[in-house]
Parts: C-alpha cells; structure tokens; sequence
C-alpha cells in the first residue's frame, strides 16, 4: 500500500514519466525482496536496514552509477512516506552515496556522423532502411532522448517553421530548430510510411516493420549496427548521439545556455560537462600543432 501510493504520487502529482517511473518501481520492488528476507515492511526500516542493503548490492557487483541510482529511489520514497505522515523518522536521512569516479561524456566526432549519414553506402530506399536512416537523423541532428524519439508524432514536426516539438521530463514542451534537410527527410518517410498499408492508423513517427510503434531495443539495435561502421567506442546507445550533439554544437562555438536549452536541461550544471570534451580536444590540438607541447 505504501508503494502503491508513491508511485501514484510520482505518476499524478509530480508526473514523471512512464520510464521514470518504473525505474522507481523496479528499485523499490527488489528492495522490499531483500526486507522480506528479514521478515521486515517498508515501515520498519531503519538506517541500519539500508546500509546492509547498500553493501549487499556492492558486494554483488553492481556498479556505483546503479548504486546511487537505487539510493535516490529509496530517499524520495522514505522522504514521501515521512512527509506525508506514514512514517515518523526518515531512515534514509543517514545514508551517504558512494562517489562516482567522473567520466567523460562518450561521443562520436560530427565528421564521422557526417560520413555515416550523407554516404550512400549505408542506407537504401527501403522502408526499414529509411526508418534508420531518419533515427540516426533525428538523434543526432536534435539531441534528443530515447523517450523523445519515441513519443513523437507526425503533427509534432513543423514544416513552416523548420522545428520539432519534444515532450521532454516531466512533460516540458521545447522547440528545437532544425534543418530543411531533415525536414524534408521526414517528410519523406511520412510518405513512405503511407504507402506500406500498415493494418493501423497510428500518428507515432517511429515505427516498426510492420507498423507498431517503436520500441527503444529497436531504437538501441538501430544505433549500435550503425555505429559499428564508424565508430571503435565501447559504448553505443542513443545517449552517445545526444552527447555528439551538444559537444558538436559547443566545438562549433554555440553558447552553452543555449545547448541547455535545446537539450532540455534543468540546470546549466547539467549541461557544463560537455565543456570538459572540448577542453580535452583543445588540448589535443594544442599537442600536436604547438612546438613547445
């Protein structure tokens, strides 16, 4: 009942999204599997109950990042519960997050998407194929995020204008410009998508084969096969898109306020990591072209 009401809280009051969601719920869930083991409640826990939690997770290897993201579920839990009287004490008030070694952003240099998105070799006329070629597009070219991608519809792109309406976190309109090239190339898969005869009428832009909606592990196979032509990093999702979107905008001297706002960042704080990949480029450069490096 207790975690019935949250995630009635966090889907109504502070509406989260549906993937945000059910981060807190699948956190939650395996948590209130570790108290059953103990024969203990959501209620009954103390500091000393989350603390054994946290090193039994460490202990099983999870990382750091996953860590800390389980400990900010159970904070916003506890924190509801105590708020709103179902509690007496917050027991997660104690609890300190591991600290997360910092990490570059990973992204893909603009002159190799360049080289993946306007070469004929990669793409065909076929329907899937154009589909690819317009995710890879719209990640790229927008910045935007997986669940972005996904919720968008026909009617969100603007022909007149050149723009693309996104439903960001927490469900925030923003307007992000783009050019006549990409507009047109949803124009023309909208086209594309008419004469397939898919047995629905959904105004969902991204869709399958067969005419579904889109699904993010198609959205992640579509980038990682695409990648692997260009790229030799590790890491291959539609986050490292939006990352070689705002670290190709800040290389080619775009105000970083502005970067902010076309991510739909909440804070500048979010957005100022990217400044550190173009510090390490400046450096590279200054390496290779400067006698005294």
């Amino acid at each position: 009942m207790l975690l019935e009401s949250f995630i009635t809280y966090l889907t109504h009051e502070k509406r989260y999204s549906q993937h945000t969601v059910t981060s807190y719920q699948t956190d939650l869930d395996q948590f209130e599997e570790f108290l059953k083991a103990s024969g203990l409640d959501f209620s009954e826990v103390k500091h000393t109950h989350l603390r054994s939690y946290l090193v039994e997770l460490m202990e099983e290897g999870h990382s750091e990042n996953t860590v800390n993201r389980k400990i900010s579920a159970l904070r916003s839990f506890y924190k509801f519960l105590h708020r709103s009287g179902k509690i007496d004490q917050n027991p997660s008030a104690l609890i300190k997050a591991p600290k997360i070694p910092k990490r570059l952003p990973v992204f893909v240099e603009a002159q190799k998407m360049d080289h993946l998105l306007d070469s004929a070799h990669y793409f065909d006329e076929s329907f899937p194929s154009v589909r690819d070629h317009l995710v890879i597009e719209l990640l790229f070219g927008t910045g935007m995020r997986l669940t972005e991608l996904l919720q968008l519809k026909d009617s969100d792109i603007d022909v007149y204008s050149g723009t693309i309406k996104v439903l960001g976190k927490r469900n925030k309109e923003r307007i992000i410009p783009v050019n006549k090239q990409l507009i047109n190339q949803v124009n023309n898969y909208i086209e594309l998508k008419k004469i397939q005869n898919f047995n629905n009428n959904l105004r969902i832009l991204i869709v399958t084969n067969t005419g579904a909606a889109g699904y993010p592990k198609l959205i992640y196979r579509i980038v990682t096969s695409y990648l692997n032509y260009i790229s030799t990093n590790e890491k291959k999702s539609p986050h490292v898109l939006r990352h070689s979107y705002a670290t190709s905008l800040l290389n080619a001297g775009a105000d970083l306020n502005a970067i902010k706002e076309l991510l739909g960042h909440a804070s500048l704080a979010a957005t100022q990591v990217y400044t550190h990949n173009s510090i390490e480029r400046l450096k590279t450069i200054y390496k290779q072209a400067h006698p005294k490096a």
